[in-house]
């Protein structure tokens, strides 16, 4: 199967997979594996959407970033925020 996708809807998956694995795996001690291996596959193709900008690929490591561009040019900070849930289930 194949999916295609405009450099619009890349840049929103790229949001979404952050957001979602960042949601699950932030407060953990284990991550949940499959989350970030399928982050690391969405964001190796950051080249073919020319999306320098926001992902960045660490040879040493073998790994993905986003870039310090991702968090300040895109609203990803403030959704996080919006998604932090207080003890008393309120935001």
């Amino acid at each position: 199967m194949k999916i295609n996708f405009t450099k619009k809807q890349y840049e929103d998956l790229i949001k979404l997979v952050y957001l979602g694995n960042w949601f699950v795996n932030s407060h953990r001690t284990n991550d949940v594996v499959e989350y970030e291996e399928l982050e690391q596959y969405i964001f190796s193709y950051f080249e073919d959407f020319g999306m320098e900008q926001y992902i960045e690929y660490d040879k040493t490591i073998d790994e993905y970033f986003p870039t310090r561009e991702f968090e300040a040019d895109t609203e990803i900070e403030d959704l996080k925020k919006n998604m932090i849930i207080t003890p008393s289930g309120m935001n």
